[in-house]
């Protein structure tokens, strides 16, 4: 359908879509007018975002638009809305009993019902951009209005404390217990320290490790230096062969330079004999006697030194295994003591990390303790409901219009609807597309006096062509 046929269709439907127009508008008014007054008061309460005074935590971190919903949540809950029953003590009232069985027939909680009953007349509205919220009770009277609101903000404080105690009480339980077994254990790991430091002699303030470490020290520098004179001796006895002249021992021992000395004389006094007395005479014969005496003794003292080098190289050898001996059981004993040392280091951590959890359980458990006596709450009422002067609904001017706007709708949609059921055509155009053939004339309007003047005409000259 085209724009021009759509018109064409109001302007021959016009009476219809006028006709519902104005019954639509009209009763729109007449129910907006029948409709009972109601009257909506609010009162807003606000998150605050200090630290908790019990807790120790800050709120700021927990104002997000998912704690602010939770908010919401809780409000607009059925345990809000009982509590409210319960504070106004609407339970109690003849009438709303009355009214309860009616519609139940006496089954359930009077309680139960009436928090249904209050929780459609609720609206709770958060603010977008901050922590306050705004909540709205619609009744049929201004001032039980403004109560319910007031009732629903102290019920909502009411409910948070409460929560927050009956969570705390659950931690406050379960910490008490994870205290107890926290204690048994640190209990324990401290009896298996004190039981191993005493099987093994260490205590916390054991010096002994300092001091065996310095006699493994020690012993390593022993070993060092007799190794070093072992090998210098053993070099010495291999590099001697039979030139017992070339040994520094030899050529320093005083005997042998004594001895030496003498010799020196003795061959001077015989080269003297020799070149005064001749070498026949009984002189020159003792000096030569007694040169080879010296001879022998040199001889003797160098063999003497010589082995004793050996005996050196001997006795450094065995002093080099007892020291190795040695160094080996003290490097032994270290390793045991380290060990030893190393057991306890483990059993004194096990004790401080069991100690250091019994503290934070501790601790947790005090601050749950008072959480769950504490009737604190990040809750409280910025501004009270008060009695509304002016009815929330029915909105008059705001129903007129809306009336107006689906009379208008529903009015174009009854023409549209009649000419869809009772098809006309409202211009040539549409006489092919309905009937799929060529229009070939054309019979235009008249008065009835052009009709009069043309009805002795032939037919055929009455029929434009087209």
């Amino acid at each position: 359908m085209t724009f021009k046929q759509f018109l064409l269709v109001l302007r021959a439907r016009w009476r219809v879509a006028l006709g519902v127009f104005f019954a639509v508008v009209i009763a729109t008014v007449v129910a907006s007018l029948l409709m009972p007054d109601q009257y909506t008061a609010s009162a807003t309460v606000v998150v605050d975002s200090k630290a908790d005074p019990v807790a120790g935590n800050v709120y700021a971190a927990q104002l997000s638009t998912g704690y602010i919903a939770t908010q919401v949540d809780i409000i607009s809950s059925e345990r809000v809305a009982q509590r409210v029953a319960k504070l106004l003590k609407l339970d109690q009232v003849p009438e709303t009993i009355e009214k309860w069985r009616n519609s139940t027939g006496g089954r359930g909680d009077v309680t139960v019902w009436l928090g249904t009953k209050l929780q459609k007349r609720l609206a709770v509205t958060p603010s977008r951009d901050s922590s306050v919220i705004d909540i709205s009770v619609t009744w049929d009277d201004a001032k039980n209005a403004a109560i319910l609101a007031n009732a629903f903000a102290q019920a909502y404080i009411d409910t948070d404390i409460e929560l927050k105690v009956d969570l705390a009480k659950q931690y406050a339980t379960w910490f008490d217990e994870r205290s107890r077994a926290l204690r048994a254990d640190l209990q324990a790991k401290q009896k298996r320290l004190s039981d191993y430091q005493s099987a093994t002699g260490i205590v916390a303030t054991d010096g002994k490790l300092d001091i065996e470490n310095a006699r493994l020290a020690e012993l390593s520098s022993q070993l060092v230096a007799i190794q070093a004179l072992r090998q210098d001796s053993q070099s010495r006895q291999q590099q001697i062969g039979g030139n017992f002249d070339s040994v520094p021992e030899v050529l320093q021992s005083p005997v042998i330079v004594g001895l030496k000395a003498e010799l020196s004389r003795a061959e001077a006094k015989l080269q003297d004999i020799a070149s005064t007395l001749g070498k026949n005479h009984p002189d020159y014969q003792t000096t030569a006697a007694e040169i080879a005496s010296l001879h022998g003794r040199i001889a003797q003292e160098s063999a003497k030194i010589v082995a004793s080098l050996g005996s050196t190289t001997q006795i450094n050898q065995r002093r080099e295994n007892d020291i190795r001996a040695a160094l080996e059981a003290q490097k032994k004993r270290m390793l045991d003591l380290t060990h030893q040392h190393d057991e306890v280091s483990v059993l004194q951590n096990d004790v401080a990390t069991a100690q250091r959890n019994l503290d934070v359980v501790t601790q947790r458990l005090a601050q749950s303790n008072l959480e769950s006596q504490t009737q604190q709450t990040n809750i409280s009422i910025l501004t009270p409901a008060v009695e509304p002067l002016i009815h929330s609904s029915p909105r008059l001017t705001l129903n007129a219009l809306v009336g107006l706007f689906l009379g208008g709708i529903l009015g174009v949609g009854a023409a549209l609807v009649l000419e869809l059921t009772d098809r006309r055509v409202r211009e040539e155009s549409e006489l092919p597309q309905l009937l799929g053939v060529p229009i070939i004339g054309r019979i235009g309007s008249s008065t009835i006096k052009a009709r009069r003047d043309r009805s002795s005409a032939p037919l055929l000259a009455r029929v434009e062509p087209t």
